[in-house]
């Protein structure tokens, strides 16, 4: 049976991940108790558990439109995942490796909600569309999108402003390229993605508007060849340093780095502490925190259905710029300046990037 067809029950870290136990998508492979079909009761908000006369145990189900040991977005959510079922004493499920199609999005929503969980947690900003439609089809279930940008009676979203420390890499590739060009790369056009790219770019043009951006989304977050060609191409157009908003499709352009001498700026997790030689920086955020921020909102009776929460700069532990010990000292001050002037709101991060891209190579 495919990927997309089955539930994992997360038991064991990323290093021991071949271990975990799969379940059938059979309502008796899925939970060892009976459940209510469509939703198990959810917490009344305002109502901490223990307040209650029998204290249960919550159930989380998550979607990931991807593989969760992609070393990147997908996984970032899953370890939060992880966290609240290590921390929060939640039960959690997942699906993982959907493609990013609404039909295939809105049927794994489907199957989750189906198994009995409390709360259906979809990461990613490409499951807005398909969780707004199954959040209003289910109303006893509640909902969250982590990066997203919907909301319902039973639907939340929580953002981890991502763009912030892309904003972060813009500068700090302005600040250390040789040659005056610059690249970015990405694959497919969700919001998280774009408002990134944006960032990148304003970071670029605030701190140098003679560098030069090549920017390109591919179309494609997890294929090494596409993004090898890619690399290579921006590399021989002249870039000296490649932002990265790939998922595992990032090993080939770090390969393409190997072989040219050339830098990358990782994003969402620290590539640095992986390989400082190859990533002169990481625009980190953590958008795991939002995956566990849900469950632990809903457990506390706080869960904010018809809100979008936001986490910035503001919280370091969730949103900074991880650079390699060769930056210089002037580098990092310049940067640290101003991620405080963003995170107090004096420099504002645009959304949008109007500008040219670079053509995907055949």
């Amino acid at each position: 049976m495919a990927d997309t067809d089955g539930f994992y029950l997360l038991a064991k870290p990323m290093n021991d991940f071949l271990t975990r136990r799969r379940l059938a998508l059979g309502a008796s492979a899925l939970l060892a108790s009976p459940f209510i079909a469509g939703c198990a009761a959810s917490p009344v908000p305002g109502e901490k558990p223990e307040s209650r006369q029998e204290a249960r145990t919550l159930s989380v189900g998550a979607l990931f439109a991807g593989k969760v040991d992609d070393h990147g977005f997908m996984e970032s959510g899953w370890r939060g995942l992880e966290r609240a079922r290590d921390e929060l004493g939640a039960q959690t499920r997942f699906i993982d490796g959907v493609a990013p199609r609404k039909p295939l999005l809105v049927k794994a929503l489907a199957d989750l909600v189906g198994s009995g969980v409390d709360l259906v947690v979809a990461h990613g900003g490409q499951n807005n569309e398909a969780c707004a439609e199954v959040a209003a089809q289910f109303p006893r279930c509640q909902f969250a999108v982590t990066q997203g940008a919907v909301t319902g009676a039973n639907l939340a979203s929580y953002e981890v402003l991502q763009e912030e420390s892309a904003y972060l890499a813009g500068v700090l590739a302005a600040l250390t390229t040789k040659t005056g060009v610059v690249g970015h790369m990405s694959g497919i056009r969700v919001r998280p993605g774009l408002k990134g790219r944006a960032a990148f770019a304003a970071g670029v043009r605030a701190t140098d508007p003679k560098v030069r951006l090549l920017t390109n989304f591919s179309g494609n977050q997890d294929d090494n060849a596409l993004s090898q060609r890619i690399a290579l191409a921006q590399m021989s157009a002249g870039a000296d340093i490649i932002f990265t908003m790939l998922n595992a499709g990032r090993n080939g352009v770090t390969q393409a780095c190997r072989a040219r001498g050339t830098r990358q700026i990782g994003n969402v997790v620290d590539w640095v502490a992986v390989d400082a030689q190859v990533f002169v920086g990481s625009a980190i955020a953590d958008v795991g925190i939002g995956v566990f921020e849900a469950v632990r909102d809903l457990r506390d009776g706080k869960f904010p259905a018809g809100e979008v929460r936001k986490v910035g700069l503001a919280n370091p532990q969730a949103v900074r710029l991880a650079m390699a010990p060769d930056v210089p000292v002037g580098v990092r001050q310049r940067i640290a300046e101003v991620a405080d002037h963003i995170a107090q709101g004096r420099t504002t991060v645009p959304e949008n990037y109007d500008g040219a891209e670079f053509a995907t190579p055949a």
